[in-house]
């Protein structure tokens, strides 16, 4: 893609910044090692390095580790933490000096998990510096509540996945006073991410089982979780720590530009009044995807920018949602020539609101670490 297309496109382009996961390098040493990024990428990761040393208290040197191809441990959860914000940051700035992309007339962003806190750094609102102070305090308190925590994908295939039902399903389970089970992400309507303490994540199963007027299915992940966007990060306080902390942090613009979707509120609902509270619930709100990705399908996006190293969970999201709607149309001739229809907005607004999400095969989605080392300046 020219990089003029990028730009002419870019009112009609959602920016989706990506959270934490096991492997967070993507290709940023390509990047750092790129004659026409390098600058940049080295001078983010250097001044996240200096910041983070000073809250962590101990050595940080992201440079080094991206050099070193070196993947961060749970035990570094902070360094990740603080890799990712300043690969998304180092991208953007990129995006707009070396190809004259300014992020900030995308037609809005939004990020899931850690993502959000980028999406709010990249709006104006939050000062990258800031946002450190506000989040690597609680990575060890993080950690230490990883050790017996696992995380499951809930799921059905028939119908969607009630999200009052396996509220109070966890609200049962943890009454009985054996660990601490929530929801920590709502992926599409039939999938939930839950984090559960000991076997609570078994116990839930079985009540599912017996209550639920839906065959449900669970996945468990192998790796080990912070369980943030739970109740179980209530057992560290860190909700109030990340209140407390957030009393003195400055706030930048009056308006973010461009808007957020909070995964928090599933709404637009960051401004100078609203970000700190927003961000101590972030702690321990579950992450309503879903929300954000019917929201780019109903308000005519055409591209959706991904912003920071190897995206994984909001493509994948997107990826399976076309695939499914792809193959609802080749059983289905009508709904074939209604996603036809839904690309004219003339007519979209006297559909179905669910018509939207036939919409989901004809967005664009740009990988934006690709993008910039497949455009790279000459």
């Amino acid at each position: 893609m020219a990089k003029l297309s990028l730009i002419e496109r870019l009112p009609d382009t959602v920016l989706a910044f990506r959270g934490y996961n096991v492997a967070n390098l993507g290709r940023t040493s390509e990047l750092l090692a790129h004659p026409a990024y390098s600058a940049v990428f080295e001078r983010e990761l250097a001044l996240v390095s200096t910041a983070a040393s000073d809250i962590l208290q101990r050595p940080v040197d992201l440079v080094s580790q991206v050099r070193n191809s070196q993947e961060s441990t749970l035990a570094e959860y902070g360094e990740a933490l603080a890799l990712i914000l300043a690969v998304e940051s180092a991208q953007l700035k990129v995006l707009r000096d070396a190809h004259g992309v300014d992020w900030s007339g995308a037609r809005f962003s939004f990020g899931f998990s850690l993502g959000e806190i980028g999406a709010v750094v990249a709006s104006g609102l939050l000062d990258l510096t800031a946002a450190l102070r506000v989040l690597l305090p609680l990575a060890d308190d993080c950690v230490s509540l990883a050790h017996d925590t696992t995380l499951g994908v809930l799921f059905t295939r028939s119908r969607e996945l009630a999200r009052d039902d396996v509220y109070r399903l966890c609200l049962e389970v943890n009454s009985e006073g054996r660990g601490v089970v929530g929801v920590s992400a709502h992926l599409a309507p039939n999938t939930m991410l839950l984090i559960g303490q000991g076997d609570t994540l078994d116990r839930l199963m079985l009540r599912a089982k017996s209550q639920l007027n839906v065959r449900v299915h669970l996945r468990k992940n192998d790796a080990r979780w912070p369980p943030v966007h739970t109740p179980i990060v209530w057992q560290r306080q860190i909700s109030n720590h990340a209140a407390q902390q957030m009393h003195t942090m400055p706030l930048g613009v009056e308006t973010p530009c461009p808007r957020v979707f909070s995964l928090v509120t599933g709404t637009y609902a960051y401004n100078t009044l609203t970000t700190r509270q927003l961000l101590a619930d972030w702690t321990d709100h579950p992450q309503r995807l879903w929300d954000a990705v019917y929201e780019t399908l109903a308000t005519s996006v055409a591209t959706i920018l991904h912003i920071g190293p190897a995206p994984n969970i909001i493509p994948a999201t997107y990826k399976r949602l076309s695939a499914d709607v792809a193959s609802q149309m080749q059983e289905n001739r009508s709904l074939r020539a209604l996603s036809a229809a839904v690309r004219r907005q003339w007519l979209l607004r006297l559909l179905p609101q669910r018509a939207a999400l036939l919409r989901a095969p004809y967005i664009e989605h740009i990988i934006l670490e690709d993008w910039l080392l497949a455009n790279s300046p000459s």
